[in-house]
């Protein structure tokens, strides 16, 4: 278990009782980069514009000093570690986890709710998570709305984008649409909405085609075994581009996308 997981699991536990204000503490207070700095140790991806972002959301209110520089509080940051260890652990979208800060803040939500929870394995890697197909997973509409936190007009617009549907012949939906709608309740945090995802949708149907005509004169084979290779193949293609997709998008961000 890595040390950004353990903390994560226990983040709850340190949420602050009440947000900052500005001069609402004569306690050591820290600068904007100092916080980056702390919050790297457990959450290496996050930056100084998704710290601000946060606070433009109203998740966090740090002190102002008389020159308007940021002045956060040891509340300040076990807010933000709060806010941060919700999205990664329980892919909640931040209206969620802002509710229930606001209902901590107000005292309507006891702390003992909020930590500590189990903690959660290391995430596998993509590979790893695309051979998991998820089929054994079965939800309702219902009980996947729960388990995700994305509003009934936010699944619609997902099926009506083909991002997730129901099990061919049935009315449930498996591991595979539960990971798309938690993973899009976490992106939906930032502004993000069903129809900017649709690209993503259309480059898997492109890239699982591209799969299949590899894969297909293998499966066609007399070979006993034949059939049991071709999905291997499938696997280690399927892998490979998952790496290729990734390290295309890190080169269009360090580059930026006219490059």
């Amino acid at each position: 278990m890595s040390a950004g997981r353990a903390a994560a699991g226990s983040v709850s536990a340190a949420a602050p009782a009440s947000r900052g204000r500005v001069g609402a503490s004569t306690a050591k207070t820290l600068t904007i980069g100092e916080v980056l700095d702390q919050l790297r140790l457990d959450y290496p991806d996050v930056t100084l514009s998704k710290i601000r972002y946060l606070e433009a959301e109203g998740l966090v209110v740090p002190a102002r000093t008389s020159a308007n520089y940021r002045k956060y509080s040891s509340d300040d940051v076990a807010r933000l570690r709060y806010v941060l260890g919700a999205q990664r652990e329980r892919f909640l979208p931040l209206r969620v986890i802002k509710e229930e800060l606001e209902s901590l803040d107000r005292g309507l939500l006891p702390r003992e709710r909020l930590g500590p929870r189990p903690v959660a394995p290391p995430s596998p890697g993509a590979l790893d998570v695309l051979l998991d197909s998820g089929e054994q997973v079965r939800m309702s509409r219902r009980e996947l709305l729960a388990a995700t936190g994305v509003s009934e007009e936010e699944l619609a617009e997902l099926e009506q984008y083909g991002l997730l549907a129901p099990r061919p012949g049935g009315s449930y939906f498996d591991g595979d649409a539960l990971a798309v709608a938690r993973t899009f309740a976490a992106l939906s945090g930032f502004g993000i909405q069903p129809r900017h995802l649709r690209p993503s949708r259309v480059a898997a149907d492109r890239e699982a085609g591209l799969i299949e005509q590899v894969a297909a004169p293998l499966r066609g084979q007399r070979d006993p075994f034949g059939g049991g290779r071709a999905e291997e193949i499938l696997d280690e293609i399927a892998g490979l581009l998952i790496r290729l997709h990734a390290a295309l998008l890190r080169s269009r961000l360090h580059t930026g996308p006219g490059a």
